[in-house]
């Protein structure tokens, strides 16, 4: 196994900031993440150098495992550093940093995998229209940022942010949107026709509202979605969009911009949409990224089986 100078440290971080803005992790889970990743970079080269990722072999990640259990760690702990080491080289696939899943066969005693918060149809109704109680453009931005995101089950950096949408990225005629999802790569997003009269309706009549508040010499923003000053919604603009519209439905579970992009994809393959065309629309590498969504109920398993099978 090789090493590298700089491109370890860039990759962690971008992890690491993927952790934060993407799935909301709280600054000390991140901090643990941190910790665990130090601890592989150190249990593969020593901790003198960076690890070129790409060159990890399925053999050093059983070897990093096995010093990392002679550390005298208990279970939990080990299984917490496994899935960390895990979720980060799931990351760097999807990525395109690398081509294979070293960390893919690494054992942990996790007795159950922690599957992602949904809401329910119900409970996405609510949301959107606590998000419309808002008064002013506002609220009618809330409403539309909100439901195109899961509308179209997109990442928050794929709405706002750097990345986010513009206006160029609109084909309403046709009923898309095109995306830049991780690592850059592009999608084109299908979306239904009830949001894309919203979204027209907030192109022509509320932004332009937005925009005017904003006192600049500069370009004017093609960003999609404005704060209440006429600048580009930013993520951490995004979640405090969300929190409000969540308490003001009563929702009661901890919402993130990801929770809406989880009940996308899990309402889907309840609706009897093909795993494979999920993971197209949700812009994943790898199948195996979808299938955690595949949490039917037994009661579901059980309609669709009565409802398929030619002797039931």
């Amino acid at each position: 196994m090789t090493t590298a100078s700089r491109t370890t440290d860039q990759q962690i971080e971008a992890f690491l900031s993927h952790l934060r803005a993407e799935r909301g992790f709280s600054v000390h889970t991140v901090a643990a993440y941190r910790s665990d990743l130090a601890q592989l970079q150190e249990a593969l080269v020593g901790g003198d150098s960076d690890v070129r990722w790409a060159d990890v072999t399925q053999r050093d990640m059983e070897d990093a495992r096995l010093s990392l259990g002679e550390q005298g760690y208990s279970s939990t702990s080990l299984a917490r550093k496994v899935a960390a080491v895990r979720s980060f080289f799931r990351f760097l696939l999807e990525e395109g940093a690398i081509d294979a899943n070293p960390a893919e066969r690494m054992q942990t005693r996790r007795p159950s995998r922690t599957l992602p918060d949904v809401l329910t149809e119900r409970d996405v109704v609510r949301l959107l229209q606590a998000a419309s109680e808002r008064p002013g453009a506002e609220g009618v931005r809330d409403r539309v940022m909100l439901e195109l995101t899961y509308a179209a089950g997109l990442r928050v950096s794929e709405v706002v942010g750097p990345q986010g949408l513009g206006l160029s990225a609109l084909s309403l005629d046709g009923g898309w949107v095109r995306v830049y999802g991780k690592g850059g790569k592009e999608r084109l997003a299908p979306v239904y026709q009830g949001i894309v009269r919203q979204i027209t309706s907030y192109v022509q009549h509320v932004r332009p509202q937005l925009l005017s508040h904003a006192k600049r010499r500069g370009p004017v923003p093609s960003a999609l979605f404005l704060n209440a000053n006429g600048y580009p919604m930013t993520r951490q603009g995004y979640w405090f969009v969300l929190k409000k519209a969540a308490a003001r439905a009563e929702i009661p579970q901890r919402l993130t911009p990801h929770t809406l992009r989880h009940s996308f994809a899990t309402h889907l393959l309840h609706g009897g949409a093909p795993l494979r065309h999920v993971q197209e629309l949700l812009g994943h590498a790898s199948i195996a990224t979808t299938q955690i969504y595949t949490h039917l109920t037994d009661s579901q398993v059980r309609e669709a089986f009565e409802h398929a099978h030619p002797r039931a």
